[in-house]
């Protein structure tokens, strides 16, 4: 079978959206020395490379230009892609989709899915280390070590569980000259997620006719013990039917059609 075929499930850039709302519209406060609430802010997030934001803020130490970037702020990144071979099953195990998938010939169905770990990073920049624990202590409670969100990958499949796994939670003083310098306190968070990636939509035809001869011997001119019959049964109403003397022929009988199985079963003739 070649590969060389056009189809794109849009899966990568799903993983990277739900990576992304989990952590988008988280909020620190800042309160004065009895407790009460000053100010509250929503953490930006956005998708690079840390190097990137770190490079805007060493170009504006003082954030005087209007196009500054401020913090805190968080980043995420895909780092590697990595097989999972653990979470493999059979590769000829199939997706059925819903019924509004189905053709008259047959019925559309995708193959098992590739299994992916999917390695991010997410980057949390703050100008005090306060405002950094803050935001640390609102991802940790959820991540034991996994967060498992449910996800619609693929239109007709049902929702499939996608866990985020939290690896590690490492911190550093970034900064540039002396310690007059303004200065950024990064936390960088390493995540697992454990996903899927599907190949294309396949066809497959319905078999309407089964014919089977049962034997009881193994000799080279066995005789035939009897002989099954199983095709489906629809009659002219469409109303479904088991009976062989009330159907139509099964040619004339869809995929999509309410019908029912009618089994035949007769003594077997020589060979």
């Amino acid at each position: 079978m070649s590969i060389a075929n056009h189809f794109y499930n849009g899966t990568t850039r799903k993983y990277v959206t739900i990576f992304g709302t989990i952590f988008n519209k988280m909020s620190i406060t800042r309160e004065d020395n009895q407790g009460n609430e000053l100010q509250r802010m929503v953490v930006p997030i956005s998708y690079g490379p840390y190097q990137k934001f770190l490079a805007r803020l060493i170009q504006d130490p003082n954030l005087d230009q209007k196009s500054a970037i401020t913090l805190p702020r968080m980043a995420f990144e895909i780092m590697s892609m990595n097989y999972d071979g653990q979470r493999k099953v059979g590769s000829l195990t199939k997706s059925l989709p819903n019924a509004e998938f189905q053709t008259e010939s047959g019925r559309n169905l995708r193959y098992a899915p590739a299994p992916y770990n999917l390695e991010f990073s997410l980057y949390i920049m703050t100008k005090y280390s306060e405002d950094g624990t803050k935001i640390l202590e609102q991802i940790l409670p959820f991540f034991k070590p996994e967060y498992t969100t449910s996800v619609n990958l693929i239109d007709g499949l049902p929702p499939i569980d996608i866990p985020l796994i939290l690896n590690s939670v490492s911190v550093e003083d970034a900064y540039e000259g002396d310690f007059e310098t303004r200065r950024v306190m990064m936390w960088t968070l390493s995540f697992t997620m454990k996903g899927f990636y599907f190949g294309p939509v396949r066809n497959k035809r319905t078999i309407k006719f089964i014919d089977v001869n049962m034997y009881n011997t193994l000799e080279e001119t066995p005789t035939s013990a009897e002989r099954i019959t199983i095709q489906p049964g629809l009659t002219a109403n469409n109303q479904p039917t088991t009976d062989i003397n009330e159907t139509i022929p099964y040619e004339q009988i869809d995929f999509g059609d309410d019908w029912g199985v009618i089994t035949i079963v007769t003594e077997g003739e020589d060979e």
